[in-house]
């Protein structure tokens, strides 16, 4: 039962996560006009640091994931492992930027809360049937499957049940293959998280995982961070892997990949376009940089590339 209040705790981040993409994006920060359907409400004011580091994670996954995208010119899959209320389907279809076809997996849980959005609000569903060539959208309680989108309730501690239920929605393990994890490996033991990348090494020879997560976890910052999640239940259990860059390349070097990059949040921050930098630094005063600067230190991007078909993979960067 303890790995329950464990799982549940962290359930409850996907929450978390939406919640705070929906109030910076009410501020403006960036738009997503389709994370509406999936929070309530704008709900209380989150402290601009929060809403800056928020729109770091989000512009920094978009740039890799969009240029990998980009260099495979769409002929590609993608699998957003413990996806939660993501809307990034949703944003790739109205940018032309749909992959071959795209899979999320989440706890099945998470995944039954998705479907229903999903079935009750018709800016979400219209996308899916538009993308869909037949009458019918294979629907359950715990997964959705239709020609481009597919959400799959899984654990992603349990990886040959994982593989066999991509397999059954016709993932294909010859198609380029981007895997995006947001606070997700953290949450699992070393082990685990190293069976996942490990399995996914193995099973695409060409293939891009962009991790964003926790960073040096072992400061007095770190402590902090992990004591304020613990109060909620929540047990990092893969913390040790989040001590340094190195750490985090060294989880995909260590099992099959070929290629792997690692930068800070902050680094992060300072190399995407400065102009809307500028103006997102415009739209709440942020009183101390300090403040800023240590929560972004604390969170990196971590991705790793395998290149059979030499694409050039190993040159997406910042």
């Amino acid at each position: 039962a303890d790995t329950d209040t464990s799982d549940e705790a962290v359930r409850a981040t996907c929450d978390d996560a939406t919640i705070c993409k929906r109030f910076a994006t009410s501020k403006n920060y960036w738009k997503d006009p389709y994370i509406q359907y999936f929070a309530r409400s704008v709900g209380e004011r989150k402290a601009p640091e929060i809403n800056r580091g928020y729109y770091a994670r989000v512009k920094g996954v978009n740039h890799l994931l969009d240029a990998f995208i980009r260099k495979t010119e769409c002929d590609c899959q993608i699998i957003n492992v413990g996806a939660g209320l993501d809307t990034t389907f949703w944003r790739l279809k109205d940018e032309n930027l749909l992959p071959q076809k795209f899979f999320e997996v989440d706890f099945p849980t998470v995944v039954a809360r998705k479907i229903h959005n999903i079935k009750t609000k018709p800016p979400l569903s219209k996308p899916l049937i538009e993308t869909h060539s037949t009458d019918s959208l294979l629907l359950d309680a715990h997964s959705l499957d239709s020609d481009r989108y597919c959400i799959i309730g899984a654990d992603l501690r349990d990886i040959s049940n994982l593989d066999e239920k991509l397999k059954k929605f016709q993932l294909n393990p010859e198609l380029p293959t981007l895997l995006l994890s947001e606070c997700v490996l953290v949450y699992m033991t070393p082990s685990q998280s190293s069976n996942l990348v490990h399995w996914a090494a193995e099973t695409f020879h060409t293939a891009m995982f962009i991790n964003y997560e926790q960073l040096n976890m072992s400061d007095r910052f770190g402590q902090v961070m992990i004591e304020n999640l613990q109060r909620r239940q929540c047990t990092l259990a893969g913390v040790e892997v989040c001590q340094s860059l190195d750490s985090q390349k060294e989880r995909f070097l260590k099992t099959g990949w070929e290629h792997a990059d690692a930068l800070d949040m902050m680094t992060v921050y300072s190399m995407l376009p400065q102009e809307d930098v500028a103006r997102i630094e415009r739209l709440e005063f942020l009183d101390e940089r300090e403040l800023l600067q240590q929560l972004l230190q604390h969170y990196s991007i971590c991705w790793a590339t395998k290149d059979k078909l030499n694409l050039g993979l190993s040159q997406l960067a910042f």
